[in-house]
């Protein structure tokens, strides 16, 4: 989809890996992946209906844009 609206940058890049490496099982792709997929997962179990686990998911996927903004570099320790 990034590729087929034309939509680039380095953020929405980087999230679009994450989201094919969970959408694909590639969960080696990202270190995101994983976790991302058991989320999303665990939305399906949370919600029957697509558009209530679309609106719960939502808030994630803006952090993970988020994340991949302005915190990708960012350490804990």
């Amino acid at each position: 989809m990034v590729e087929e609206f034309g939509l680039d940058g380095e953020p929405l890049l980087r999230l679009a890996r994450i989201v094919r490496g969970a959408d694909t099982g590639r969960l080696d792709l990202t270190p995101q992946s994983a976790g991302l997929l058991a989320t999303c997962l665990g939305y399906s179990r949370m919600y029957r209906e697509d558009l209530a686990q679309l609106a719960a998911a939502m808030p994630q996927f803006e952090a993970l844009y988020r994340w991949s903004r302005d915190a990708v570099d960012e350490r804990h320790g």
